[in-house]
């Protein structure tokens, strides 16, 4: 598959995203022109690093650069205050200058904790990112957000800070398993639930080749999603307007995750995403905001694409039943874990909300998302009483 460069028109701030089979493989040759010096500091995912490190350390080492490896644990857990010091201290101790470049190298956790790091270090340090996920691919790696997590909720401690260059490779992904693609794939879809009903009606054609194949459908699909998530980000860099559209499914996706203390092996990001859409899309409903057909038609989708589309237990999987993966089993015994309760007052910490009010982001149509304000509160538990049922 051929390499293609989509760029992120920030002005003085702007930087280019490559994408395609065999990027990392030249990585060195994109690189080397940002140094100021052969020395680099790579925080790195320790599965990524695993299957992938050889040849980006490779890469870098025949072109003289001297690298410095910091490895840390693959899941939600590293997004966190001891794994921050932690690494802050290494680098401090490595030398790192100001003039210096740090790379990103893993899924959207370790791009997260290091936009984050490199954002604060000797007050702002340049870094790349080189997602090795499809969700930190179509989404994380792009548009500068940074964050770790506090007690409270995700993402609620980072700040924004872009990245100079983003190396995505396609070759990678060959090396997930299905729950990865399917979690990288609520990104890709959302994309045309907010702003492109015709990308839309392309990823619920080819839902089973994208999901199923790394060939031609899926990096159309990652192109298209990154393409319109730099165009949002060039409009919105700072999530003042439509990039908060960008969240749908995600203030319900992480009253999700908190449920089951963000433990990935029940609940991944993306899966979470996928069933706060929909539950997005039935409150939409709800509120007489998108019409029925149109909230099924979504509805039907996640389900026959084999998410968990509804908190009760024992929810399954639709149409494609032989052809997509096996949907995710998120109870015990079926056993409903999930508190409504407890999910509004996760919610009550989203950072889209203003003066003590809870904001949403709901569908008026596909492809027609909006900023619903000031939700009413009542009516929102008695919602989520209904969903965990």
């Amino acid at each position: 598959m051929s390499i293609n460069k989509i760029n992120v028109d920030l002005a003085e701030r702007q930087y280019d995203i490559f994408v395609g089979g065999g990027v990392l493989s030249s990585a060195a040759e994109k690189i080397l022109p940002l140094l100021k010096r052969k020395r680099i500091a790579i925080i790195a995912d320790e599965n990524a690093y695993k299957f992938h490190g050889d040849s980006l350390i490779s890469s870098l080492e025949s072109h003289g650069v001297e690298t410095k490896i910091i490895i840390t644990k693959s899941g939600e857990a590293t997004k966190s205050f001891s794994s921050f010091e932690h690494v802050v201290e290494v680098l401090l101790e490595f030398g790192i200058e100001r003039s210096d470049i740090i790379i990103a190298f893993g899924g959207g956790v370790v791009g997260d904790l290091t936009g984050f790091v490199a954002g604060v270090i000797n007050r702002g340090v340049d870094f790349v990112q080189i997602p090795t996920t499809l969700l930190s691919q179509v989404d994380s790696s792009v548009g500068g957000k940074t964050a770790i997590n506090a007690r409270a909720g995700k993402n609620l401690v980072g700040i924004f800070w872009q990245p100079k260059l983003v190396l995505a490779d396609t070759n990678v992904l060959d090396t997930l398993d299905k729950r990865d693609i399917m979690a990288g794939f609520a990104e890709i879809f959302k994309i045309g639930l907010i702003l492109y009903p015709q990308f839309f009606d392309y990823v619920e054609e080819n839902a089973i080749k994208i999901l199923g194949e790394n060939g031609p459908e899926r990096q159309y699909a990652i192109e298209k999603s990154i393409a319109a998530k730099a165009k949002v980000v060039a409009e919105d860099e700072r999530e003042a307007g439509v990039r908060a559209l960008l969240n749908l499914g995600h203030t319900f996706g992480h009253a999700i995750e908190a449920a089951v203390e963000y433990d990935e092996t029940i609940w991944r990001h993306g899966e979470a995403v996928a069933c706060g859409i929909a539950m997005a899309a039935r409150y939409s409903k709800r509120i007489g905001a998108l019409a029925p057909e149109k909230c099924d038609r979504i509805e039907k989708f996640i389900r026959d694409c084999g998410y968990q589309y509804k908190l009760s237990p024992r929810t399954g999987c639709g149409d494609y039943a032989d052809e997509m993966p096996q949907p995710v089993r998120h109870d015990t015994a079926g056993i409903s874990i999930f508190n409504p309760q407890a999910m509004l007052k996760v919610m009550s910490h989203d950072k889209k909300n203003s003066g003590g009010k809870i904001n949403l982001v709901l569908l008026k149509d596909i492809g027609n998302a909006y900023i619903h304000k000031n939700a009413d509160v009542a009516d929102l538990l008695e919602f989520l009483k209904e969903e965990c049922s």
